[in-house]
């Protein structure tokens, strides 16, 4: 699999990698055993770049992963973690040296490393992306070799660029996707400019873009597609990407049509794969197929530009109005 440096952190990761959220909570039940089959599978298929959190399942997909480095030694792999999600409460005064400390060590045991790879504050308020003693604490992590180094996951373009502008911001993770085109216009600009890398999130937009849903189906109640279609738990655009679901349920059928006879959601990946700028794709996968089917995105060539077209005219017709302004 193809492989582009990853901002400033001297490391080089796959193109598609492996988004972990599931394996710890909000997509349903995942089974231990299945966690670990997707883990090796995604390893198997070239991946080398998973991405975690801290509060994934309170620790869960951490130590799932941990497992797999201690089981793949000699895989390459580069783990990214988040943290600030675990503050109670979420506010801009819990983000001290001490809280880094106390988060970052904790995930240290749970992937069984003296040191992270990346840490990612974890889509914190946004005062915090303007604090100076912010980013001195996350650099004395650094110096302590506690970490190596340390980007930002924002929800909004213009935390993005605020990040951007931080000379030791080695990476930003946004939401980036068929269905969330914004970042295009000035975040993945000034990221290649900067020699920051993209990690693109939610590229399949929760499965949308899959193309496999219709308006009547339905999710698990501990799925965050039933319980936080309004954002009633977290930032609404982190479900469908903040696009109405009989929206994008329409819109996603506009795209496999597009994509035939190619999957859509292979199509859906490489459009991201392919836009300046972009480091690495962490879609999700909770079984071995999808696994394989993500990371044959990474095969595919560069998408024709009449498909290009079609979905930029798609996303113009039915999705700009729901989410283009909002983030």
């Amino acid at each position: 699999m193809q492989s582009r440096p990853l901002g400033r952190t001297g490391r080089q990761v796959s193109v598609v990698g492996l988004g972990c959220w599931q394996l710890g909570a909000d997509w349903g039940d995942v089974g231990e055993a299945d966690a670990m089959k997707v883990l090796h599978a995604a390893v198997d298929a070239g991946v080398t770049f998973l991405d975690t959190a801290d509060v994934y399942g309170d620790g869960r997909s951490e130590t799932l992963i941990g497992r797999l480095l201690a089981e793949r030694p000699d895989a390459g792999l580069t783990v990214a973690t988040k943290l600030g999600r675990r503050a109670d409460p979420h506010v801009p005064e819990a983000f001290t040296l001490a809280a880094f400390r106390a988060w970052t060590d904790r995930s240290r045991r749970n992937l069984g490393v003296e040191r992270l790879d990346l840490v990612q504050l974890h889509c914190p308020p946004t005062p915090v992306l303007s604090d100076d003693r912010v980013y001195d604490a996350l650099d004395a992590l650094v110096e302590e070799g506690a970490i190596a180094a340390y980007g930002v996951s924002v929800e909004t373009c213009d935390e993005a660029l605020t990040a951007i502008a931080r000379p030791h911001v080695s990476s930003v993770q946004i939401i980036l996707n068929a269905f969330r085109r914004k970042p295009l216009e000035k975040v993945l600009p000034a990221a290649e400019a900067a020699g920051v890398g993209i990690i693109a999130r939610v590229p399949l937009a929760s499965g949308l873009l899959s193309g496999k849903y219709h308006e009547s189906t339905t999710f698990a109640p501990e799925d965050h597609r039933t319980y936080n279609r309004g954002g009633e738990a977290f930032d609404v655009g982190e479900t469908f990407s903040g696009v109405p679901f009989d929206v994008g349920v329409r819109a996603a059928r506009r795209v496999t049509e597009l994509a035939d006879p190619l999957p859509a959601s292979q199509v859906a990946l490489r459009w991201v794969i392919d836009q300046p700028g972009v480091t690495t794709v962490i879609p999700g996968a909770r079984n071995e197929s999808q696994v394989h089917g993500n990371a044959a995105a990474a095969a595919l060539s560069p998408l024709s530009d009449d498909v290009r077209e079609g979905l930029r005219e798609i996303y113009d017709s039915e999705i700009r109005e729901h989410v283009h302004d909002r983030w």
